[in-house]
């Protein structure tokens, strides 16, 4: 069995401070300790718990668990992709255009980094669906003009009436 992430299981941010990680440390030792629940889960909770305040109130083992982490992400995504090179298949460059990096850019999201012109050209559909979500009013004008269609403005068919 693999072992968790330290700051998952004292539930602490990875950017903590020492003193944050031994508070989180003592609140859950109180909460999981093995003489308050009998059903056996608890030690395990305990041990993992303990664990993981051994990793991190070491600064050089936290170092050291850091530096681990970091290089096991960098060797699962691999190196990162050139500036010269071409984005990949399927792949959409937010620098695209010039057009498209003057203008309001979705920071939310699938399609977080998109400008709305490029992504009108993408996905028209689903800046219908954003037009009409409490998430993308602050978009609506810019939708509207890149789809002027009636399926963009949600109010059109009640003001026509």
């Amino acid at each position: 069995m693999a072992e968790r992430d330290p700051y998952k299981v004292l539930q602490v941010d990875p950017e903590a401070d020492p003193e944050v990680i031994t508070a989180a440390y003592r609140a859950l030792a109180r909460r999981l300790h093995p003489d308050k629940d009998i059903s056996g889960i608890a030690e395990v909770r305990m041990s993992e718990l303990n664990r993981a305040y051994h990793v991190l109130r070491d600064p050089v083992r936290r170092r050291e668990h850091d530096k681990s982490v970091a290089e096991a992400r960098r060797v699962a995504v691999g190196p990162g992709p050139s500036a010269s090179a071409p984005p990949a298949r399927g792949r959409f460059d937010p620098r695209a255009t010039e057009d498209d990096a003057t203008e309001a850019t979705l920071d939310f999201g699938r399609y977080a980094g998109w400008s709305i012109r490029a992504l009108a050209r993408h996905d028209p559909d689903y800046l219908r669906w954003l037009s009409r979500h409490s998430s993308g009013i602050r978009y609506r004008r810019a939708i509207q003009e890149l789809l002027p269609d009636s399926a963009a403005d949600p109010y059109a068919a009640q003001s026509r009436r």
